[in-house]
């Protein structure tokens, strides 16, 4: 009897904090749904500007408006991008930080309908969804400094305004200057066709635009006068497929031809082709790309035309951190997926009508099983803030069920109430990871530890795009 006695108190207090818990949470999820209509708004707003990478001066505003109003200190024009910013709230440790990316991508443009139809012939359009997912991002930080101005909680919650991850790597300028240096977890999330918290990983990338200068001539008058840059981007090109034969396993190569002359009749004298090499570790990647450009060279060699080249990008692979991704699989679970009304149902078989392979409607409503780190795919330039900062991510299930990205059928169901209830989902879902983690310090510590141990003792930071200023016209 004594025994029992003396446990009470523990059993009060584990009661006492699990009923604190599930009060914050109900308040976090409430203030988000009577907010659901406001935070839409804003997303479909973001929708129609579709602006594409560097060039989001709307949409950035946007939501620097909106933080300030919300009592957030906004720095703009961060890391030498205009569109760039990072919003505090706060003093103190922990530093919770919370991405928010919003450039469209170039030729998508899609109205909101369940068939192909541009609303501006080559225009941008949100094939990713990254109009859904500044605005979630946004509200989550909103909602994690209202309870840490509740609560008297020592922290600071920082937001991230990251422009250009379409290819452009905004977030690595952003790495360089040292702008995640202080920051003790970071948290994203993307638009998908369904809701998962398991830790990923993704593809390190290299891109650069590879140019080669020959001699112009008459192409039928005096061939032998002129050199051609479009030889050399086509010799270029057959030896890099040659190269596939003989990379290591799970190497992704693309390029596309972005300029190979003027005119049949005339020896072209310039043309570029733009590479892209992929591998899931960054130093493969790297190795890779300095064979392609080996490549290049031998090109301009035998064609008798000059080579340069210029780094876009470079992403390092994404680091999975299970310690941080348990927390927001369990508050997923708590938010919930995305539930269908039956006009929204009647959208999305539409929509599934335009696909090869379909996916239960469903499955929008599900959590997916947590599991292991799964095979990379893709690529982003969150990986460089993982090698960095303990990095956990999620996605919600903004499109309808089978969806690719990058395709038009997404930017439809984003410009949807399919589309702003994932949102909601993703905005709910970090919220309450980011207040979780304000309230658990060992977390935090084994987090780091896991971080550190992946990247290993000797690693130091270099970004894969060397020292290049932020290619702000790479989308004109």
């Amino acid at each position: 009897m004594r025994t029992y006695f003396l446990l009470l108190p523990l059993l009060f207090t584990i009661i006492s904090q699990s009923a604190g818990a599930q009060a914050y949470k109900k308040q976090i999820v409430n203030n988000l749904d009577k907010k659901q209509q406001e935070y839409a708004d804003m997303a479909m707003q973001i929708w129609q500007y579709a602006e594409v990478g560097y060039q989001e001066v709307k949409s950035s505003k946007l939501l620097q408006d909106k933080l300030r109003g919300a009592g957030f200190t906004v720095e703009a024009g961060v890391a030498g991008i205009p569109t760039a910013f990072v919003a505090s709230y706060g003093s103190g440790k922990p530093v919770i930080g919370l991405l928010a990316e919003f450039d469209a991508l170039p030729g998508l443009s899609q109205a909101a309908v369940t068939e192909r139809q541009p609303v501006e012939q080559e225009g941008a359009g949100h094939a990713c969804g990254h109009h859904l997912f500044g605005v979630a991002s946004v509200a989550a930080a909103i909602e994690a400094k209202e309870w840490l101005a509740r609560s008297g909680h020592s922290g600071t919650i920082r937001l991230y305004g990251t422009p250009a991850e379409e290819g452009g790597a905004g977030k690595v300028y952003m790495v360089r200057a040292g702008l995640f240096d202080d920051v003790d977890a970071v948290l994203h999330w993307h638009p998908a066709d369904r809701n998962s918290a398991s830790p990923t990983s993704s593809l390190a990338n290299k891109s650069a635009k590879f140019r080669f200068y020959g001699y112009a001539s008459h192409a039928a008058a005096a061939p032998e006068r002129g050199r051609s840059a479009l030889d050399a981007v086509e010799a270029m090109d057959f030896m890099a497929n040659l190269m596939r034969e003989h990379v290591p396993d799970k190497t992704r190569i693309h390029y596309i031809i972005t300029k190979g002359g003027t005119a049949p009749n005339i020896v072209p004298e310039f043309a570029e082709v733009f590479y892209y090499v992929r591998h899931p570790q960054m130093s493969e990647t790297k190795s890779i790309f300095e064979r392609l450009v080996k490549i290049a060279e031998g090109a301009a060699l035998g064609t008798g035309t000059r080579m340069e080249y210029e780094v876009i990008h470079g992403v390092y692979n994404l680091l999975p951190n299970e310690p941080l991704a348990q927390v927001m699989y369990h508050n997923l679970q708590y938010v919930g997926g995305v539930q269908y009304n039956e006009e929204e149902k009647a959208f999305a078989e539409k929509i599934q009508a335009t696909f090869k392979t379909k996916q239960p409607l469903s499955s929008a409503a599900e959590i997916m099983p947590f599991k292991g780190p799964s095979r990379p795919f893709g690529s982003t330039d969150v990986g460089d803030i993982s090698w960095l900062v303990p990095t956990a991510g999620m996605s919600a299930a903004t499109w309808v069920p089978g969806t690719s990205a990058h395709s038009w059928q997404a930017v439809a169901a984003g410009g949807t109430t399919i589309g702003t209830k994932g949102m909601l989902v993703a905005a709910k879902t970090l919220a309450l990871t980011a207040v979780e983690l304000f309230n658990s310090p060992k977390v935090l510590q084994e987090a780091k530890a896991q971080l550190e141990h992946l990247r290993g003792p000797d690693f130091h930071y270099e970004a894969l795009l060397g020292d290049r200023p932020p290619p702000l016209d790479y989308r004109k």
